[in-house]
This record gives C-alpha cells, structure tokens and sequence, in this order.
C-alpha cells in the first residue's frame, strides 16, 4: 500500500510549520548547560508564570477528573478581566487551536483565507491542513498591511482575513481604522492579539457590535504560561456558539484552567513583569541602534526585529574572523548561500544565545530578537558588537 494515495494531495506537498525548540534540546545543541542558554527565540516571557500558578498546580486535587467542557470558571474570570460578556468567549489549547477551529468552522474545501505576510506562520499553516487556499497579500516596505491590495484580492470564495497586531516578526500595529476597513468588506476579520499586554491597542471592545470581527489572544506571552497552551478569543456570540459545539469537548486540560486562573488573581504581579519587559525592549532598541550594522523596527510586543547592513566592512571581518576566513564583503548572496543575518544566527549559537531566524525571501537578511533581561541584552550586545 502507498499510504500517499490514501492522503490529501495537498497535505503531501505543504510545508511544516517550523516551532523554536525547547531549553534542553538548544543546551545539547550548543553543548552548554541549560542555565547557560539565552533563549530570545520564541517570545517567551524571561520573568515566567506568578508564583501563584505554582501553587495552585501543586494543590490541585482533580487531575484525575476531566476539566470542565464548558470552561466556566475560565470565561467568568474572563468575563471581568476582558470587560467583556463571557457568550463572547471561547478558551483554546493556545490560540493557535482557536485560529484551528476558526478554519475549521468556515472553511470549506478550496475556500480562501487572506494572509498578509511577513506575519505569524500559523495562518497559513492551519489553513492548508484545514483544506483552504492561502491567498497572500505582501505588507509594504514598513511592514504595514495593503488594505487596497486585500479589497482587490476578495472574491467569491474568501471566508476569512488574518491579521497580527502587534504583528509578529515587526512588532507593528493595526488601526481601529484599517481594522474597520476590513470589517465592512463583510469577510470574517480574525485579529491576533497575541502580545497586547504589551501594545495596550485592542479591538476586543468592537467586537460585540459586529457578526464578523474576532479577537484572539494568549496567556503565553504576558503570563508566562506558553508551555501549558492557554489562550482564548473574543467571538460574536454566534460564532462562539458554534466553536463551543465543535472543540473537542475537554480541549483545555486542568492544569491550563488552574494556571490561568491563578494568573487572573494576580495581574498586578504580572503587569509589573510586564513593565519591565517593556523597559527593556526600549534598552534593547537603544543597544541595537548603536550597532551601525543593524537596523531595529519600533516595536510594541515583546521582540524586535532587526534587518542587517549588509555592506558593512566591520561586520564582513566580524563573521570572517569567527570563521576563519578571510574579509569579503557582504551581500544578500545568490540563492542557496547563506545571509550574514543567518551568519550572525549561527554564530551566536556557538555562544548560547538563540535568536530567530526565518528562512523566507523577504526576511532573509532579518533576526528576530526576543526580550530577555537586562543581563541577557547585555550578553547579546556584547557578543554582536565581537562581530563587528
């Protein structure tokens, strides 16, 4: 038997979504021990979950029991950290299972969903395995959507319009206007508020006005809890009926519930976390821009991304020297050889320090760099300024 001929066609050729790896896999990976990792590749939060989130696990008697389908707790707690009706509201194994649902919901086979690329890598994905068509509608040079070029790019089959704000690798955010653009062209418009503690910009607060504006967000990022899968979105009541009908009945375990819970009872703590993350973000920017080689992009999530100069004298003797080579200068290079921000990436490694790269055309010469603390902005600085 040739298991591909049982398989959709499509789902043979599609790409992997690529995920960061965790501590223990890097600390082998660069031979180090894990305490000597400085992981700035997946937006993780460097403070972790409130002390309460540890406690609450440890004195959880119900493991044994399966978690309440119907997420009561959870969405009234919800209910008044949101501001927002808990009929709007439906809880996920992370945002990424609700993006999952969504598509699932809507999609039918060859159905479209808009994707605005460089963005979150997940849009695409899920609507692939989910049987759409991606339909791409590039940002312009600063990384801003083309409301003008997702209008042309509507027809018939569209279901959905996928939007990151802050947008992940920029950082950058949407408008209530462009937002309000969007939602009168009548297509299910989903933005991803994954990192709004950070932005304090939301749209929730429309979304109760209109049948086809969803809100996502996550406890992954501002309360820590990315290893655990938490995150919710904020629905017309319809439509949150219905992803209540399909989800897979105990979708979010008990240990999500208890630690989300217990993170809702202690804002204040993680706001202060993240302050001052936010305060480091602004450190980190200042550090970069030093750095004549690089480019940082104004951020309002907890990550920057920086392009790179490739011509920089400095930087080609930098990357030469920790190769062995000798000094040539730095281009984007032919198709198949390997950027200097890839270069760059490779090389702190070595060093313990992992930041993200991405693979694709248009980012190629780009390095995402996640927030840590100020010791771990000071280790990255210094080993980037060792390159130039």
């Amino acid at each position: 038997m040739d298991i591909k001929e049982l398989i959709r066609p499509e789902l043979v050729t599609m790409k992997s979504y690529t995920p960061i790896e965790p501590m223990d896999i890097l600390s082998q990976r660069a031979e180090l021990s894990v305490e000597g990792i400085i992981k700035l590749d997946g937006n993780e939060n460097p403070y972790g979950c409130s002390p309460k989130v540890y406690q609450a696990l440890a004195n959880y008697s119900y493991y044994h029991i399966y978690p309440d389908p119907e997420q009561r707790k959870l969405r009234q707690a919800l209910e008044k950290y949101t501001g927002l009706n808990r009929e709007h509201i439906v809880c996920g194994s992370g945002s990424d299972e609700l993006i999952d649902l969504i598509l699932r919901l809507l999609l039918k086979p060859g159905d479209k969903v808009i994707n605005c690329p460089p963005t979150f890598g997940m849009y695409p994905f899920s609507t692939e395995v989910c049987g759409g068509k991606v339909v791409e509608v590039p940002r312009d040079e600063h990384f801003a959507i083309d409301i003008n070029g997702i209008k042309n790019a509507l027809n018939k089959r569209t279901k959905v319009i996928c939007v990151a704000s802050p947008n992940n690798p920029m950082g950058n955010t949407i408008t209530e206007q462009e937002t309000m653009e969007l939602v009168n062209t009548g297509e299910i418009v989903v933005v991803d508020e994954a990192y709004f503690e950070f932005s304090k910009v939301t749209m929730a607060n429309l979304v109760p006005n209109y049948s086809n504006l969803i809100v996502l967000r996550t406890f992954s990022k501002w309360a820590g809890l990315a290893g655990l899968r938490i995150g919710y979105g904020i629905f017309p009541t319809e439509i949150a009926s219905y992803l209540m009908k399909i989800k897979q009945p105990y979708n979010v375990n008990v240990a999500a519930q208890a630690a989300a819970l217990a993170s809702l009872a202690d804002i204040e703590y993680l706001r202060a976390n993240v302050a001052k993350i936010v305060a480091e973000r602004e450190r980190l920017f200042g550090k970069l821009k030093e750095l004549e080689w690089l480019k940082p992009y104004p951020s309002s999530a907890n990550f920057i991304l920086c392009s790179l100069h490739c011509h920089s004298e400095g930087l080609a003797e930098g990357l030469s020297k920790a190769k062995g080579q000798r000094p040539k200068n730095l281009s984007q290079g032919k198709l198949g050889e390997e950027s200097p921000a890839k270069q760059i990436w490779r090389q702190l490694r070595k060093r313990g320090i992992f930041v993200r790269y991405f693979d694709s055309p248009r980012l190629r010469n780009y390095l995402r760099i996640s927030v840590g603390k100020p010791e771990d902005t000071d280790a990255l600085i210094e080993a980037l300024k060792g390159m130039c």
